[in-house]
């Protein structure tokens, strides 16, 4: 992937999935981007160490029943970000 920049300017308007390196996913609307942020909008932001389950079965589950926004907008810093993926593209 030539431009990193171009191909999460795709992702705005739709509903992603954010691993960063703490232990928290975060999923909702991706509004805006910049060279320091992601923005989110009606986001779950979800502490693993609250739950018994795991990260990826915590977004099988949201992709299955909806987000659960507890976040109306959530600044993410992009260098904390491991990965980031639209919650359709998670294979159930």
């Amino acid at each position: 992937m030539s431009d990193p920049d171009a191909a999460l300017s795709e992702l705005k308007g739709r509903l992603v999935v954010i691993d960063v390196e703490a232990p928290y996913v975060y999923i909702g609307t991706l509004a805006e981007l910049d060279t320091h942020h992601l923005v989110l909008e009606n986001t779950d932001v979800h502490d693993l160490r609250d739950a018994a389950t795991t990260r990826e079965l915590y977004v099988l589950e949201t992709r299955t029943h909806g987000v659960r926004a507890n976040r109306q907008k959530v600044l993410v810093r992009r260098d904390q970000v491991i990965s980031i993926s639209a919650l359709d593209d998670v294979i159930p």
